[in-house]
């Protein structure tokens, strides 16, 4: 399915400050500085959640879980471990999927920032989870490697040499695979998101990073690009609503 073309409408509006997003912007959005207070990062994840529930981002991660849970004989007991983890919200929606389907499964959680595992903690504690504050790559997996490492809407966080290492610690620390779920660089996407947060959203944070993190987010022959650096053949992306690309790669 292609991406639907923006309304004329928002041609005619936009025009005279029409951002260019011909190329990925690299601008540091606001959540990734060290100063952000706790309540601030707490409204941030909460709102997240909702943009995640409501447009459709943490259906995009249950299929990419099926995907890759496909390619797995023993099912008995699924690990399962997010990078940039953020709230835990993606992992809670993983756990209500596994439980509908008497599916075992323990979770680990790494993110660098600890006022996001201390949410993730606070929001989620029926997990069966292990969370790490930590840089993924510095993550000690004590020889048990995850079953399905994923991410999303981690990876527009980095630079596209960032990601080529990214991959390659995914594929290598994964047993059965690993998959992305991140966003689509488009200007329907852009302005959608930035009008949408601007008249809802309560956080700073929300309004300011939603529509940066559109402009940071990729085209799909990126990620082929990505990837042919990387040397990892054996993947799929595919296009999912709202703006979206569901990357999977299979081990074996």
């Amino acid at each position: 399915m292609a991406p639907p073309l923006a309304p004329a409408s928002l041609w005619k509006h936009s025009s005279h400050r029409m951002i260019n997003l011909t190329h990925r912007s690299y601008k540091k959005e606001l959540l990734d500085n060290d100063d952000i207070p706790f309540d601030d990062i707490k409204q941030n994840m909460r709102e997240l959640n909702i943009i995640n529930t409501k447009l459709g981002g943490h259906a995009i991660t249950i299929k990419g879980l099926r995907k890759i849970i496909s390619s797995i004989s023993n099912k008995n007991k699924l690990h399962i471990c997010e990078i940039g983890c953020g709230g835990g919200d993606n992992l809670e929606a993983i756990d209500k999927f596994c439980k509908k389907n008497n599916l075992s499964v323990t979770f680990t959680g790494i993110d660098i920032k600890s006022e996001c595992i201390a949410y993730a903690k606070q929001q989620y504690p029926q997990l069966d989870a292990d969370w790490m504050t930590t840089d993924y790559r510095l993550a000690d997996f004590n020889n048990q490697k995850p079953d399905i490492i994923f991410s999303s809407l981690f990876c527009h966080h980095f630079t596209d040499e960032e990601l080529v290492y990214m991959l390659q610690w995914m594929k290598s620390h994964a047993s059965a695979g690993f998959f992305i779920n991140d966003l689509h660089r488009h200007l329907l996407a852009y302005y959608s998101i930035k009008w949408i947060t601007a008249a809802f959203s309560k956080s700073y944070l929300v309004k300011n990073d939603a529509a940066l993190s559109v402009a940071r987010g990729f085209k799909k022959k990126e990620w082929k690009n990505i990837f042919k650096k990387a040397g990892i053949k054996n993947y799929s992306i595919s296009w999912q609503w709202a703006f979206r690309h569901l990357v999977t790669c299979k081990n074996g």
